[in-house]
């Protein structure tokens, strides 16, 4: 099925549809779409003692591989980057443990028919 959004705007109602989902699992949103020079942080969230940050995945179909694929290890390291960049910005949060999430959307064309899944931890620091 082709969607009949645009990439920006995919990305954004899976990034919503992302944030729900985890508010109704209990996480407490803090931030979304944290910007450094070379990377962003899709949502960064508190579960209980873990600052998490998330990087959120979308395809309409999953032919051509499944949206986790997509995070390479260059990306991951841009994601550790602009996380080590919000602690340093946020010393408040330096208390928490971390942990790097991935939530893969597959379909968000139609909301209603959207599978998620969510790996928690699914990279670390090297």
């Amino acid at each position: 099925m082709k969607s009949n959004f645009t990439t920006v705007e995919t990305g954004k109602k899976a990034e919503d549809i992302a944030a729900e989902h985890l508010e109704m699992l209990g996480y407490r949103i803090i931030k979304r779409n944290f910007r450094i020079k070379t990377s962003e942080i899709d949502i960064i969230a508190l579960d209980k003692d873990y600052l998490v940050f998330i990087e959120v995945r979308s395809k309409n179909e999953t032919v051509c591989g499944h949206p986790f694929e997509t995070i390479s290890p260059g990306k991951q390291k841009k994601i550790i980057s602009a996380a080590r960049f919000f602690l340093m910005k946020n010393p408040e949060f330096s208390k928490h443990f971390c942990r790097f999430d991935a939530i893969a959307l597959v379909k968000i064309s139609d909301d209603k028919n959207c599978l998620i899944e969510h790996i928690k931890d699914a990279f670390q620091c090297t």
